[in-house]
């Protein structure tokens, strides 16, 4: 279970956003994914939460406390 909201990094206007789940608006914009990775990645692993980079699915990490084996 995750302590933190889980942040997504997403396509804007204006280049990439970070975005806290459940939030309207967006934590930080930036001209690059790289390096709105790198934030929400510090972000992420500041508050034990998941990060989810959208686009195609090329990664995806835990900073949580993840079950083991794996629940459902």
């Amino acid at each position: 279970m995750t302590k933190g909201k889980n942040q997504h990094v997403v396509r804007h206007t204006d280049g990439w956003a970070v975005k806290g789940a459940g939030n309207e608006r967006v934590t930080k914009v930036t001209r690059t994914q790289k390096e709105a990775i790198e934030i929400a990645r510090k972000i992420s692993k500041n508050q034990e939460s998941e990060l989810f980079i959208h686009g195609r699915i090329r990664e995806r990490d835990s900073y949580g406390n993840d079950p083991y084996p794996p629940e459902g």
